[in-house]
């Protein structure tokens, strides 16, 4: 195995086609996805794929590695996705790059797909597809965020971290941010449309994925994470014609204190007029308006369950996501670097019961 301060051999140089695997104690899922991008179809020649791993503890790499895939850990006390995407594609010398997180499966049609896509417009630069939770029955929570997936098909401002991209339009554009802690997808996108390029999502299953939420502060935690790099994101292209994410991360400053506030505000009308009305009042809107979530959201699935509890979900969500920008804030005041955040614990090494995922 080696480092990336030390790879410099890129795999695969005359293929069309490469893949780069990310993963931090990915052990429980790393055969199915390694299983999974040895099944592609209906790409000629050879496809090569490395794995990166960012410090796991679970025997991920040697797992990958007795695959028969090239290893590449970090060697880095700040292990990022961007960091590990940007060691991945650069020892890849394919034409085309495909990205894949280590607790996804790969459609095996898609990579064929996509290409098709890029052939079709040179100015097209990343195709991405549908990922889907392949677990919705295990949690409510993986059953609601399996919604956050769905998109429209057709060009986009940004994509996930599954994606198929253009070798060239990466290297143009200096790869990923290896700061960013989340976010690393969209803010790569908004540079590759500052130079023309386009981000197509095409109508076409692309990964499985197993987002494995079973505890509400893993939910915590995750939406954390979001609301960090809304901050993170929207404050470096504020001031530019392109403001990456800056109508988000307002509008969360809002929904978020008004859904911190008001409860407050109905608990302490209640007690001094001795009476559940104002709480009940604030209830009935909360309600209503996760309802109305719901109804606009009905495109996506007809599982009224589901859009019932993602109406829920799209406004409380937002308490941890202002939660994250204020920690990007007080982090940026004290000067300190941000470490990961995290939702996952490492399963056992190989040999043990897989282990529970836990914020």
């Amino acid at each position: 195995m080696e480092t990336a301060d030390i790879a410099d051999a890129r795999a695969g140089a005359n293929s069309a086609l490469g893949v780069v695997i990310i993963g931090r104690n990915e052990a429980t899922h790393l055969h199915a996805c390694l299983a999974s991008v040895r099944a592609i179809r209906g790409v000629p020649g050879s496809v090569p794929t490395i794995y990166v791993d960012s410090g796991s503890s679970d025997g991920s790499p040697r797992l990958a590695a007795e695959a028969g895939v090239q290893v590449i850990e970090l060697a880095t006390t700040k292990p990022t996705a961007a960091l590990g995407r940007n060691a991945g594609w650069r020892a890849l010398g394919s034409e085309l790059v495909l990205f894949l997180d280590g607790d996804t499966t790969l459609d095996p049609d898609f990579p064929r797909l996509a290409i098709e896509a890029l052939g079709r417009d040179p100015q097209i630069v990343a195709v991405w597809g549908h990922r889907r939770e392949i677990h919705t029955d295990r949690s409510i929570y993986n059953r609601v965020l399996d919604l956050d997936w769905v998109y429209a098909a057709g060009f986009t401002d940004y994509c996930g971290g599954d994606v198929l991209m253009r070798r060239s339009a990466l290297e143009a554009a200096g790869g990923y941010d290896a700061e960013l802690i989340a976010g690393e997808e969209p803010e790569l996108c908004r540079r590759l449309r500052a130079r023309g390029g386009k981000i197509l999502h095409v109508d076409a299953p692309m990964t499985g994925h197993d987002l494995a939420l079973g505890r509400f502060r893993q939910y915590w935690r995750r939406a954390v994470r979001t609301g960090y790099a809304y901050a993170e994101v929207s404050r470096r292209y504020r001031h530019t014609p392109d403001p990456l994410w800056l109508k988000e991360s307002r509008g969360n400053l809002v929904r978020g204190g008004f859904w911190i506030g008001t409860p407050i505000l109905a608990a302490g009308a209640s007690i001094a007029a001795r009476s559940p009305l104002p709480v009940l009042a604030w209830v009935a809107l909360l309600g209503a308006l996760a309802l109305r979530s719901a109804w606009k959201t009905r495109w996506k699935t007809r599982d009224r369950v589901a859009l019932a509890a993602y109406g829920l979900h799209s406004h409380l969500q937002q308490i941890p996501v202002l939660w994250g920008q204020v920690r990007y804030a007080l982090e940026r005041v004290r000067g300190k670097k941000a470490a990961l955040i995290e939702y996952k614990r490492p399963a056992p090494p190989s040999g043990g019961s897989p282990g529970q995922m836990s914020g």
